[in-house]
């Protein structure tokens, strides 16, 4: 179906306020519109998720998205993906807020986990106990050895990440999630209002293309380290993560429980290490070197 893209970025007017003074001029907003995601197998379609989103790799974001909720767990299974255009539509409108992915014949696909989704914000996610659990049983080894990586490679990421943000360069109002190689090389980025759907893109993109697990690589993400993004980042098998803000606590948790490396405050000249400091260049911190406290997993540093 060939379609006008919808616009990923608006204008709009503003008055701004400096020394006493209003002044009126352009300015751009980054688009917020939902995006329903259905699932078609045979004659049987089923909406499973809704989620605000800024248009643009709708695919990439449906893809990246069912592979994390365990629904679609091989490139193969998906016959196509593409947009729906709702009856009550022109044809030849801008775009559409559906996207459909079509299964080839086979097993009808586990759909309880994706009930929370059903009406999404575009910031998102779910946490808890039972999540950690769901990922012991799909996860049950540590993520693999990956990449060790000296400390100003780590650095340099994030003005790598921002130079490549356009829509962010335009309006200032989009998170952004990176690929980079274990040399600091920027494969790839993906800008959305939703810190998620960012991430979903992103591995979105290497489900895709047949090129999970990402075992050799490192993701960036623009702000702050989540649970809900540390098991995307797990089920994708990368086993380096690096946020500019914070982490919470439940993704600490998850990245030592499973072995990922958790990098945050990644700004300036300065960062933390939250867990798996075996991979930091210099780190006198084996994975073995670490004390267990009840159920959680403190590294050693020395």
């Amino acid at each position: 179906m060939s379609l006008r893209a919808k616009p990923n970025q608006v204008d709009v007017r503003v008055w701004t306020a400096e020394r006493g003074e209003m002044t009126e001029r352009g300015d751009r907003l980054a688009t917020e519109e939902p995006l329903e995601i259905r699932l078609r197998m045979g004659e049987t379609t089923w909406t499973v998720a809704v989620t605000m989103r800024t248009p643009g790799e709708d695919e990439e974001l449906a893809a990246g998205f069912l592979y994390a909720e365990e629904v679609v767990a091989r490139r193969e299974r998906i016959r196509r993906i593409v947009p729906v255009v709702p009856p009550d539509e022109s044809p030849g409108s801008e775009g559409t807020n559906i996207v459909e992915v079509e299964l080839e014949d086979g097993p009808e696909p586990e759909l309880r986990s994706l009930e929370r989704h059903f009406f999404a914000t575009s910031a998102c996610g779910v946490c808890g106990k039972a999540g950690l659990e769901r990922l012991r049983l799909r996860v049950p080894a540590a993520v693999s050895v990956g990449p060790v990586i000296d400390p100003a490679l780590l650095r340099d990421l994030p003005d790598r990440l921002r130079a490549a943000q356009g829509v962010f360069a335009s309006t200032g109002g989009l998170h952004a999630a990176a690929l980079f190689d274990r040399d600091g090389r920027l494969l790839a980025v993906r800008e959305d209002v939703g810190r998620h759907n960012a991430l979903d893109k992103l591995l979105g993109r290497a489900f895709l293309d047949g090129r999970l697990p990402l075992s050799d690589h490192l993701v960036l993400v623009s702000g702050r380290a989540s649970y809900e993004l540390l098991q995307k980042c797990l089920v994708a098998g990368v086993p380096f993560v690096c946020a500019v803000s914070a982490p919470s606590s439940l993704a600490v948790e998850l990245a030592e429980r499973f072995g990922l490396t958790l990098v945050g405050f990644l700004r300036g000249d300065r960062f933390n290490v939250y867990a798996g400091p075996h991979r930091i260049a210099g780190l006198d911190a084996e994975p073995s070197a670490v004390k267990r406290r009840g159920d959680r997993l403190f590294p050693t540093i020395r």
